[in-house]
């Protein structure tokens, strides 16, 4: 399984920020919208990840987010991956950062963001079908014919 088999079931609907605006205008925007991250974006190029760790780390960090902008809470380094990346090397990627999310590329433009929970779950599908198809191969499985059994 690659990258665009999830974003063809997912969809590619992203939730973007700039890295000027204000943080508490980018957390109103994740609860809208019921979002973990939102792509930071500069000038149509990706600079950045916001997620609900750097949002959660600067409210402790500063008793609150008064007037401080994205910019200087985001990830200024988020992983990526494209729509060919197979997910085998996206979840190594994603456990070796702890990251949740990572933006899919394809030649510098944004595709979407997937989340360790859609690479999961893409997973868990295969196996199940996986499972389905044998279980049924088995069951199908053909009598041996009785006549064509060799004797002793």
């Amino acid at each position: 399984m690659k990258v665009t088999d999830i974003l063809r079931v997912k969809g590619n609907t992203t939730y973007t920020v700039s890295p000027d605006q204000l943080l508490a205008d980018a957390m109103k925007s994740m609860s809208e919208f019921d979002v973990g991250s939102l792509v930071v974006m500069e000038h149509g190029d990706l600079v950045g990840m916001l997620t609900f760790r750097e949002v959660i780390n600067a409210v402790v960090a500063n008793g609150g987010v008064g007037t401080r902008h994205v910019r200087s809470v985001m990830d200024d380094a988020p992983l990526t991956c494209t729509p060919e990346t197979n997910l085998d090397e996206v979840r190594r990627m994603m456990l070796l950062r702890h990251a949740r999310y990572m933006p899919v590329l394809d030649h510098g433009t944004l595709m979407g963001v997937i989340s360790f929970y859609d690479v999961a779950k893409s997973v868990v599908d295969a196996q199940d079908f996986e499972n389905r198809m044998l279980k049924a191969y088995i069951k199908d499985w053909p009598e041996e014919d009785a006549a064509a059994r060799p004797t002793a």
